[in-house]
């Protein structure tokens, strides 16, 4: 028996193997495709990349065609005219060489860009004589087509990929395109479509005869899906228009749904400039220039000392705690003394209760209702992590999870924060009191102040903030259509909006209201360093503004960063009123604001750092149209160098005491 199982076991797999290596070779055809088959060729038919619409359906990115020049090295005849062929497509002879080079490299057998992107015109000078160069080929494919000259940093852009994500990812082939950065990003497979491909047979002469298989095994292109943002493109427009000749960001959200209104951040570019042949240089400069940071989103990854709107949380989590109430007095002598020697500014006098401490934006009544939160536990460590949760609970000091591929977590501080500053222990409430006005270790983006005004307007929950309202024929993830209940009481949110209300009626934004609009807001104010040539120079404050509209049935909350505007109330807070009713109304009646913000420039402010032409960032538009917030791309390499920084300077924010 043994004798017969080892040659049966033998005939057995050899049998398995011939039959196998007949059923690919003779029967299924489709192995032939997959291998490197010199005498099938694959042609690939780019289908329309899905267009771009606002909330409203007004659209906002579409396409157009455009045209790559194809290459396959060892098919190009010896006898070609290389400076008639440079000459057509505008190239230099060492141009040339260089492709070719780097084409055999990828592959001599396999096709790879030449020259991309050619426009209508310049293809038709190519078409007419493209049968005269052997080796080369055309692909058409689709680019974007703005409709609109903002939203840059929402739409992100498109780009060719490289070799590493070839490698990653074999749907993608040398030339194709992929989103990268916004929603070209986050939605790049409903966007994209699917590739249609045919084989083309060829002959023993390499030349084409006809389909392989009479189209056996081709398929159709699929157009990408359309999609429709969240975004409100008059409000965009709008902010981005307010953000001329300033730096930071505006974020507004729905606080019924989480759906992103505007995500604005400046100083911004036409999306534009990042289509065609001139992507690459326009690219570079705006990458390049490391001071203003046109490519730095700043509504989702700037961290700023969030200032007095933070004090909001600072009152609700003791609510929560119980170690205050509405009508707990604490006295003001324009601050208090805590610990050995320290005196904690701050601009109120007399007794502060919770609603006045809102709208006068007492640091005493906030910083001892701190001290009171963390003194009511054994331990400081047990105290701040009990806090950490609450003040997590809104969103903050992690991902919040929104469907744009960049972010920051901010920072709330937890008792593992405390014990690397102080190894040996020894600290307490009045040694982290400052984050109760927003100061200390506490850092977050302005997503993450809108995200957290739309909490509060809506007592207690939000839903995580996303940008996409609807892809055709498929349904958004239910992630953002889930509640996220935060650790605070319903109950204690109503005074605490009350007193928000009055910032506008009797507060730090008296100047700032709207007739008609119930608006319930915060100023603030963060200090700003910044080191200029190894030196801690200290520069304008941060201006900060948090909001939300009407008080009762809220549909809309936003933040305001402005990068060394100053007070709360002197820019930010100018540009939330006006945002806040122009989504409200379609129109503004606050003109007066309007022409002080349009009108206010902090160039100056930025220059101080050094390093930059700041008139480099500015473009003039007629008198009687609104400046646009946009950075220009030169349009020579000599106006290129305006725009190029000398140096780097990095900038810091630190802790401070200072009344907002």
């Amino acid at each position: 028996m043994r004798k017969i199982l080892l040659p049966s076991l033998i005939i057995i797999a050899a049998s398995l193997l011939v039959m196998r290596v007949f059923y690919l070779q003779i029967i299924d055809d489709s192995f032939k495709l997959k291998s490197d088959n010199n005498a099938i060729k694959k042609q690939y038919d780019y289908p329309e990349r899905g267009y771009i619409y606002d909330r409203n359906g007004k659209l906002l990115v579409a396409n157009q065609a455009s045209y790559d020049i194809m290459v396959i090295p060892r098919e190009i005849k010896e006898n070609l005219n290389i400076d008639e062929f440079c000459a057509l497509l505008n190239i230099t002879r060492e141009d040339y060489e260089k492709r070719i080079a780097k084409a055999k490299v990828y592959s001599p057998r396999l096709p790879s860009v030449f020259l991309s992107q050619l426009n209508k015109s310049e293809f038709a000078a190519f078409q007419e004589k493209i049968r005269k160069y052997e080796g080369f080929y055309f692909q058409k494919r689709s680019l974007r087509d703005y409709e609109v000259d903002y939203g840059a940093n929402i739409f992100g852009s498109i780009l060719q990929v490289n070799e590493k994500l070839i490698a990653k990812n074999p749907y993608y082939n040398s030339g194709d395109l992929i989103g990268r950065q916004g929603v070209e990003e986050s939605y790049e497979e409903v966007l994209r479509g699917i590739k249609g491909v045919k084989y083309i047979q060829k002959d023993k002469y390499n030349r084409e005869i006809g389909s392989y298989k009479e189209g056996k095994y081709d398929t159709i292109a699929v157009a990408g899906e359309d999609i429709n943002l969240t975004i409100d493109a008059e409000l965009q427009k709008y902010g981005e228009e307010l953000m001329i000749n300033k730096r930071g960001g505006i974020v507004a959200i729905e606080p019924k749904t989480g759906e992103i209104l505007a995500l604005v951040t400046a100083p911004s570019y036409d999306p534009g400039i990042l289509v065609g042949r001139q992507r690459s240089k326009n690219y570079t400069i705006l990458y390049h220039d490391s001071i203003a940071k046109p490519l730095y989103d700043r509504g989702l990854l700037a961290e700023y000392p969030p200032g007095s709107p933070f004090k909001i949380l600072t009152g609700l989590v003791a609510l929560q705690e119980g170690v205050i109430n509405e009508q707990t007095t604490f006295m003001c002598h324009h601050g208090f003394s805590y610990g050995r020697g320290r005196f904690m500014k701050c601009h109120g006098f007399g007794p502060h209760q919770l609603h006045n401490g809102i709208y006068n934006s007492c640091n005493t009544y906030f910083a001892q209702s701190y001290m009171l939160t963390i003194n009511k536990y054994k331990n400081p460590a047990e105290a701040v992590d009990v806090w950490s949760n609450h003040v997590k609970s809104f969103g903050l000091g992690q991902f919040m999870g929104y469907d744009l591929p960049t972010g920051k977590k901010g920072n709330i501080p937890t008792s593992k924060t405390y014990k690397k500053i102080y190894p040996n222990g020894g600290w307490r409430s009045t040694t982290i009191v400052s984050n109760a006005i927003g100061q200390g270790e506490v850092l977050m983006t302005p997503i993450q102040l809108a995200n957290m005004m739309a909490t509060v307007a809506n007592q207690g929950y939000y839903y995580t903030p996303h940008i996409i309202k609807k892809i055709e024929g498929k349904k958004i993830d239910a992630k953002f259509t889930t509640k996220h209940e935060t650790t605070i009481d319903k109950k204690y949110f109503p005074p605490v909006i009350s007193g928000l209300f009055d910032v506008y009626n009797k507060g730090t934004a008296y100047a700032l209201r709207v007739e008609g609009i119930d608006i319930c807001g915060k100023t603030g104010t963060a200090e700003n360093y910044a080191k200029i040539d190894g030196v801690r120079t200290k520069l304008k404050d941060h201006s900060i503004f948090v909001a939300f509209a009407p008080k009762d049935n809220p549909k809309i909350a936003i933040a305001i960063m402005i990068e060394n505007g100053g007070f709360g109330a002197t820019v930010a807070g100018p540009i939330a009123s006006l945002m806040v009713e122009k989504y409200l109304r379609r129109k503004i009646s606050r003109t007066d604001l309007e022409i002080r913000v349009l009108n206010k420039s902090l160039v100056s402010e930025y220059a101080k750092v050094g390093g930059i032409n700041p008139a480099s960032l500015i473009e003039s538009t007629p008198k009687d149209s609104v400046l646009k917030a946009k950075i220009i791309v030169p349009k020579t390499a000599a106006a290129a160098k305006t725009v190029t920084p000398k140096t780097e300077i990095k900038r810091t924010t630190v802790d401070t005491t200072k009344e907002n």
